[in-house]
């Protein structure tokens, strides 16, 4: 497929904010049943505001590949069946639910409404809400590609957990960051849990690499054209110019490049953060923190372009000369 670098986006700076959520309500939680230190209410209120401006970017980036914008409204209709329209519903919601969060913390409202003590209860369950619409969309974002069959690079539930744990590390790392910015006692715990899902979503990015490599392609040339030879070559592509089938369903880079892209991205996103991570928690140094998540984020723009350059739509089959 030829990959629309504002899906890359979209789908990537969504993917920080809802992790970067995840680590604040996280930390907080923990602080409530005294395992962590208290946070001040400006950590959180700054946390939610990076993590709304990252979802914001992305969904401003998504009006970039619609042709008709005013139209977008319309791409809710179908969530029945849709998990695209669900994304769109989705998505909004839990930026609304984010801001409502950073509100709650900024307004200093705590009331103990059941008597235990436990600071920011209002904001704790807030929280807890947004927590479980953050893994919908999760959900719902991997499975707009993971539920299209005839592409097989994208029909697995891989799909699904690798959107989850590359989303999530990159936000616990930026936290990490943020922690050390803002001289917080989390530093510790929250580049515990960036290194935690970093591994773990370089053992699923693998086993999606390692399954996609191995895939039975269940259309091939002979049954495209409904030919038995075992040895049908295209000699033209039949036009004498491209088309958008040309153009649309296929990545156009070189095999090389490509290759190459693979292990950009698997060198970025993983080994690199993971030694800035440990540097930076040894030294508590902001700058080398922030450097993890910059080399982090932008490793995760090339995992994207290859998640969807790989997918060989069988289209291609009629275009094997271009």
């Amino acid at each position: 497929m030829h990959p629309a670098f504002s899906v890359i986006f979209l789908t990537t700076l969504i993917g920080a904010g809802q992790g970067l959520f995840l680590a604040l309500f996280s930390g907080q939680l923990y602080s409530a049943v005294n395992l962590l230190p208290a946070q001040s209410s400006n950590f959180y209120v700054t946390g939610s505001i990076i993590a709304l401006v990252l979802m914001i970017g992305g969904l401003a980036a998504s009006f970039l590949h619609l042709g008709r914008p005013e139209r977008a409204w319309r791409a809710a209709s179908q969530w029945r069946t849709s998990w695209l329209s669900r994304e769109v519903i989705i998505l909004p919601a839990v930026m609304g639910l984010v801001f409502l969060y950073g509100a709650l913390h900024l307004s200093g409202w705590q009331p103990d409404w059941f008597g235990n003590g436990i600071p920011n209860q209002p904001a704790l369950i807030v929280g807890a809400i947004t927590t479980f619409a953050v893994f919908v969309l999760y959900v719902a974002t991997g499975m707009i590609y993971a539920s299209i069959k005839f592409l097989q690079e994208w029909a697995s539930v891989l799909t699904v957990i690798n959107y989850t744990l590359l989303g999530a590390a990159s936000g616990f790392t930026l936290a990490t960051a943020l922690a050390a910015w803002q001289d917080s006692g989390m530093i510790g715990f929250y580049g515990a849990w960036a290194v935690i899902l970093t591994l773990a979503g370089l053992i699923s990015r693998a086993a999606s690499l390692y399954r996609n490599a191995r895939i039975k392609y269940k259309s091939t040339v002979q049954t495209a054209i409904g030919m038995r030879h075992n040895a049908v070559v295209q000699k033209s592509m039949g036009m004498m110019g491209g088309s958008y089938n040309t153009r649309e369903y296929f990545h156009g880079a070189s095999a090389a490049w490509f290759k190459s892209i693979k292990y950009i991205f698997l060198v970025l996103v993983f080994p690199v953060p993971l030694i800035l991570l440990w540097a930076g928690l040894s030294a508590a140094s902001v700058q080398v923190l922030a450097a993890a998540f910059a080399v982090q984020y932008i490793g995760l723009l090339f995992e994207r372009w290859f998640f969807f350059a790989q997918a060989n739509h069988p289209q291609n089959l009629y275009y094997q000369t271009i």
